[in-house]
């Protein structure tokens, strides 16, 4: 088990030796890996409604305090994140399936969890913009609405798109595909997703 936190940081230096190591697919390894799992997929579930519309107006109601906004990231970002996991888990695996892949869907998704640390690390951005703008950040028209905010944004989108550099990686790694055949299986896998996040945008 001690492995698997090592490499849930080594995956943002040696990526390939990390998604190697998941071809295991052994019901112990897949035991000593879950704790990993589970806090990569809280913490990158928090990260991700943070930097939602819904985050930065919470404290426009004066139901909500600094307690209540940390209870709210927790349980949302929790809820998030699991649903995330199993949704985007199951497109990804349909997208290696239909590329040939024989693996699990569990395993799978553990490709996905370990993708995301970048994501999860991304919640260092915030001990900084809450000491530049405090619960500013969750009322409209916060400090995080101004040009600092803007460059916080822009970090944010460096680590999604790590992210899915890193997937595109661990897909390639575990199955041993060349990189244009792992990019077809995740280009499946985010063209759902992209289709509706457009139509949504069009109306």
């Amino acid at each position: 088990m001690r492995d698997w936190w090592l490499r849930t940081l080594l995956v943002l230096q040696r990526p390939r030796a990390v998604f190697v190591a998941l071809r295991d697919d052994s019901k112990e390894s897949r035991s000593d890996r879950s704790e990993q799992v589970l806090l990569i997929v809280l913490l990158a579930g928090i990260a991700s409604v943070l930097s939602t519309h819904t985050a930065a107006h919470l404290m426009d109601s004066s139901d909500f305090d600094n307690v209540l906004v940390a209870i709210w990231a927790f349980l949302a970002g929790g809820l998030y994140g699991l649903v995330a996991y199993y949704a985007f888990g199951a497109l990804l695996h349909g997208g290696v399936k239909a590329l040939g892949s024989q693996g699990t869907y569990l395993r799978t998704r553990h490709v996905l969890a370990f993708a995301s640390v970048p994501v999860a690390l991304s919640l260092v951005l915030w001990p900084v913009k809450l000491a530049l703008y405090g619960d500013a950040l969750f009322r409209a028209g916060g400090g995080d609405a101004h040009s600092g905010g803007k460059a916080f944004a822009a970090a944010g989108l460096v680590f999604v798109a790590w992210s899915a550099a890193l997937l595109v990686t661990g897909v390639r790694a575990v199955h041993g595909w060349t990189w244009a055949r792992s990019l077809a299986a995740c280009g499946l896998a985010l063209a759902p997703p992209a289709a509706i996040a457009v139509a949504l945008a069009a109306r």
